[in-house]
């Protein structure tokens, strides 16, 4: 949950304090990163203490229900907190849910500020700046207030759009930008470390979706087999027309093993019946934006779509898609290949958020909301 880093300098005498400051909000947000698929419903949020300078003490909401960040770092940093600096990825809570409100803790630590990178979305945990203000410490807002929203996109999707849940469209790409060979077998593009970092982006999600093409091409499992488990197992999802998926594919035969959802506009009654006694869910939408609503009642506020290139234009014309996660493989496929996208050009309209190699293989973030600079 949090561990003591007494003594420990971040700041440079030449960066100036805007810069050591920056730099202790960046520890606090990757010291969040920590709690990835612990904490939902609830953010990730991390906490660092500085006095005279100096971390001393960190924290981390480390899983749901446990102690949050602020708590945990001012726990490390002890009698030390009197006085001190803190920064926290988000506004502390003021009310009482499953733990004690963080600012009657950062009150009675004696704390002189604290800085947070950006408000709550929430109005039943928010006005903690209020509360703390008026025990006479100094709040500030603002620092590296996009990376924290970005952590914990999904949570402020929740609160802020409600009905909307985040979604991150995933596909892995072919050097020339294909995502198969046409009419032959499935094509592996990415390597191991890639395909690890896929199941941690499974990992911080309430749902992967993928098309019935995908379910009966590939028969995948669609769950976290790397890295740390999630608290909660993401609902695997199938967007199906007729509600037609074979019995015989793992998703269908592990249904009552991992929450299996088929969306489907025009179910037979009795393939629906078939999959209600096989454990599979389904839910009768039409078009991406119903099912996306019909999935947030349910209380999905983040999905990862896996689902080939069928899919995939299908949320990009329904404007769905928040983020678009590209694996591009040094491999080329070559001419008549199966292409992901009708505009091959589609990419380079958007602003890069990311971008990070895992061996071979680039992984580059694009937020289709907004155009490249």
């Amino acid at each position: 949950m949090g561990r003591s880093a007494s003594g420990s300098r971040i700041s440079a005498p030449k960066a100036g304090r805007a810069a050591a400051e920056r730099a202790f909000m960046r520890r606090a947000l990757a010291l969040a990163r920590r709690g990835w698929g612990r904490t939902a419903p609830n953010p990730m949020v991390g906490a660092v203490v500085v006095r005279d300078g100096r971390v001393v003490g960190e924290g981390w909401h480390a899983h749901y229900g446990g102690p949050h960040a602020e708590v945990a770092a001012l726990h490390a940093a002890g009698a030390k907190a009197r006085g001190a600096t803190v920064y926290v990825t988000l506004e502390p809570c003021a009310h009482l849910g499953k733990v004690p409100p963080c600012t009657d803790a950062l009150i009675a630590a004696g704390v002189r500020r604290v800085v947070c990178a950006t408000r709550d979305p929430n109005p039943v945990a928010a006005r903690g700046a209020a509360k703390l203000r008026r025990a006479g410490i100094a709040v500030e807002f603002g620092l590296e207030e996009d990376g924290a929203r970005e952590l914990n996109a999904p949570f402020f999707a929740a609160h802020e759009r409600p009905g909307q849940p985040w979604v991150v469209l995933k596909l892995a790409l072919s050097a020339d930008g294909a995502v198969a060979e046409r009419g032959r077998a499935r094509v592996k593009l990415t390597g191991p470390r890639a395909d690890r970092e896929v199941h941690r982006m499974r990992a911080g999600v309430d749902a992967i979706a993928i098309g019935i093409g995908t379910a009966v091409a590939d028969d995948p499992m669609l769950t976290v087999r790397h890295g740390r488990k999630p608290r909660i197992p993401p609902v695997r999802v199938v967007f199906d027309h007729r509600a037609r998926i074979a019995r015989r594919l793992l998703l269908v035969a592990t249904a009552r093993e991992v929450p299996t959802v088929v969306i489907a506009a025009r179910p037979g009654q009795r393939s629906e019946h078939s999959l209600f006694r096989n454990g599979v869910e389904v839910l009768r939408a039409r078009g991406i934006r119903s099912s996306l609503q019909v999935l947030a009642s349910h209380g999905v506020h983040s999905v990862l779509v896996e689902g080939g290139p069928t899919l995939a234009r299908a949320f990009l014309r329904a404007r769905a898609v928040d983020r678009i996660v590209i694996f591009q493989s040094p491999r080329r496929l070559g001419a008549g290949a199966l292409a992901a996208f009708d505009d091959a050009s589609l990419l380079d309209r958007y602003r890069v958020v990311a971008r990070r190699r895992f061996g071979p293989d680039m992984m580059t973030t694009y937020d289709p909301r907004l155009p490249r600079d």
